[in-house]
């Protein structure tokens, strides 16, 4: 799924005769300037209006850690194999008085921050940033700006007209500024499985104040089949041959993989059914927002679709931030589409870890501060072993405060032995939105391990018979004719590239190509490569997950097929969680260990480029028939982008896929 580039907000004009006048900051003596804290957008010619002084804004003020060097130094030491650090892990304490912000620092800038009259909420754990709220006033003078209106790519924004100012003092302490700033988009999930078949949600928002969870489900979604229970079960021999060197008849998508069929298909079947099935650990899941059906939902899937396996009460916990009053209302971020990746993740997850402990932590809202500030609730205590985070930006333009700031977040989760995954992304190279090739941010940071999607055939002995990188070409029969013709038009596929944020990783020197690192640079130099490792991805060829929905007859549970990257991210992160149980280790950041054994072993399976397509049927409405079907072809590893799948380490799905249970044991 995707969440929104944050922008710091743009400015106004007051005053008279064609003049602007910037209040006076209320700090005495030269101040210091935040680099970069100004937007481009933020023009004279697209301001619109002044913004209303009383009008309440909300932001965190984040502080710089002691060391950061020093914290990354000792991060790649303890993560990478055959170091005498290597898995001697930081307690929460040792990070906290080693690296974090200091005490001293977060009474500064509280002090500062209070005395411009700002409100100010609880500091995490590891003093990472400051809480505040107060009106766009206090906020003009507190930063020595002016806040107004601009038109932007067809919305209004509020933004500040020059760069924001602190005092000198804090020059050393404070890295940015966060969240005075309005929006280009909201953060709305993104996963795959119902695309062209399924009505938009609702546009209306609820009123101001409305609890995200108030939101009813979005509106209801089934596959209509034929589908095959496993791989080409059931044969399309009714709609003409697909031609194009592709087989004939074409196997139908399949109805979506059970628990039992994924464990089978990676081999941990046996371990689970002998208790080695993740217990003892805590598997995180990051979100925005928190459906109330959550635990009942995923609790009754596990009932219908893997009965030996429960989802026990104790095992599920909650942590959700309360919506932010200052913000937008939930619904304009899509409450309801978040409500399905959340019954994902956590099915996922424990389809994968039936034993595992998940821990679900719910976003205030679907700003990229908020749902940092989700994420660092985790790392700043310690409460996990693994985090799985589907979600991110779409490319790379991103503020350096949000880089630098989340960087800080996953840093400390390496030295303390917190894995942290995210899914690649689920439009390729991205050319598709952007128009030209990009990684996407959060996944393209070297900190976290990049997860990318496969196309997966599992046979009916739960085997892989057909695995290759997930890329959909899509071709709708119409009139006994397919349109476009094979390999049809792309419409998503596993995010991967080469990122113009962050350098070549140590991990990769030797195993990626030379001219996959160096794509999208000049010169010599040379860019971070994602992503990581894959698992199943591609809806056709996806989960059966379960969710309540609103149908029109009514709103009840229902089953149906799904997939992307947010599928594979949480179920690698459930595969990780029996490799912690059945080593006893915290793996943490596994890359650096990854790189060496995709070099050394054959426990990642190499994924290389196959031929091959599903025949699908749908509802034209996503629930029944009543307004017909559509037909169509969807082919595997569209070969149309700048990224592809080849032999050895390639841009869509990493190093390959877990072997068996030798990666659970060399991890």
């Amino acid at each position: 799924m995707r969440r929104r580039v944050t922008a710091i907000l743009a400015a106004a004009s007051l005053g008279t005769a064609g003049l602007t006048f910037a209040p006076v900051p209320a700090f005495a003596g030269q101040p210091h300037e935040i680099a970069g804290s100004h937007p481009a957008w933020a023009a004279p010619a697209n301001r619109v209006s002044t913004t209303d002084t009383a009008q309440r804004v909300s932001f965190r003020v984040y502080l710089n850690m002691r060391d950061q060097a020093g914290a990354e130094a000792a991060a790649r030491s303890i993560t990478t194999p055959g170091t005498a650090t290597f898995h001697k892990y930081l307690t929460t304490d040792q990070v906290r008085q080693r690296y974090a912000p200091a005490a001293s620092s977060v009474a500064e800038v509280r002090s500062w921050l209070k005395g411009a009259g700002f409100t100010l909420g609880a500091v995490p754990a590891n003093n990472l940033y400051v809480p505040a709220s107060g009106t766009v006033a206090q906020a003009q003078r507190a930063f020595g700006v002016t806040l107004g209106q601009y038109r932007v790519r067809g919305t209004t924004l509020r933004g500040a007209d020059r760069n924001f100012q602190i005092p000198a003092n804090l020059a050393a302490i404070v890295s940015s500024v966060n969240g005075v700033n309005g929006t280009l988009n909201m953060t709305k999930p993104t996963h795959i499985g119902n695309e062209a078949s399924r009505p938009a949600a609702a546009a209306t928002a609820p009123a101001t104040g409305t609890q995200p969870g108030d939101v009813p489900p979005g509106p209801g979604f089934r596959n209509s089949g034929p589908c095959s229970d496993f791989w080409a079960q059931k044969l399309d021999t009714t709609d003409p041959a697909y031609g194009g060197g592709f087989a004939n008849p074409l196997p139908y998508a399949t109805c979506g993989y059970t628990p039992g069929q994924l464990r089978d298909a990676y081999g941990i079947s046996a371990l689970t059914a002998a208790g080695i099935d993740g217990r003892g650990t805590t598997v995180a899941i990051v979100d925005a927002f928190a459906s109330p059906l959550l635990y009942a939902d995923a609790s009754h899937y596990a009932q219908l679709n893997d009965p030996s396996h429960p989802l026990q009460a104790s095992q599920f916990s909650e942590i959700v931030f309360p919506p932010n009053p200052v913000l937008e209302p939930p619904d304009q971020c899509d409450a309801a589409g978040w409500y399905t990746e959340q019954v994902l993740d956590v099915e996922a997850v424990h389809a994968m870890a039936p034993g595992a402990n998940i821990l679900y932590v719910g976003g205030s809202d679907c700003l990229d501060d908020s749902i940092d500030a989700a994420l660092n609730e985790i790392v700043a205590n310690n409460r996990a072993q693994i985090v799985s985070n589907s979600y991110g930006n779409l490319g790379e333009d991103i503020p350096a405060a949000e880089v630098q700031a989340f960087t800080s977040i996953v840093v400390q989760a390496a030295l303390e032995g917190i894995g942290i995954y995210f899914s690649s992304g689920d439009s390729g190279d991205e050319v598709i939105n952007l128009g030209f090739p990009s990684a996407d941010f959060s996944a393209s940071s070297p900190w976290v391990t990049a997860v990318g999607g496969t196309s997966v055939g599992i046979d009916a002995t739960g085997h892989r018979v057909v695995e290759t990188g997930w890329e959909s070409g899509r071709s709708n029969l119409v009139g006994g004719v397919y349109t476009p013709g094979p390999p049809g038009r792309y419409t998503s596929g596993s995010g991967g590239g080469t990122s113009v944020l962050f350098g070549e990783p140590f991990y990769q020197l030797g195993v990626v190509p030379d001219a996959l690192a160096a794509q999208n640079h000049t010169g010599s130099a040379r860019g971070r490569v994602v992503p990581d490792i894959s698992m199943v991805g591609d809806p056709n060829t996806g989960m059966l997950i379960g969710q309540t929905q609103t149908f029109p007859d009514g709103v009840y549970y229902d089953q149906f097929r799904i997939g992307g990257t947010s599928l594979s991210s949480p179920l690698f992160a459930g595969y990780a969680a029996v490799a912690d149980q059945l080593v006893h280790v915290r793996h943490g950041f596994i890359n650096p260990a990854l790189y060496l054994i995709a070099s050394h072993t054959g426990a990642i399976r190499d994924v290389t480029h196959t031929t091959g397509a599903v025949a699908r049927v749908d509802f034209v409405n996503g629930v029944d028939a009543s307004n017909g079907l559509r037909r169509s072809v969807r082919t595997f590893d569209f070969t149309g982008l700048t990224i592809h799948t080849t032999s050895g380490y390639d841009n869509v799905t990493g190093l390959g896929t877990p072997a068996g249970t030798l990666l659970l044991l060399l991890m």
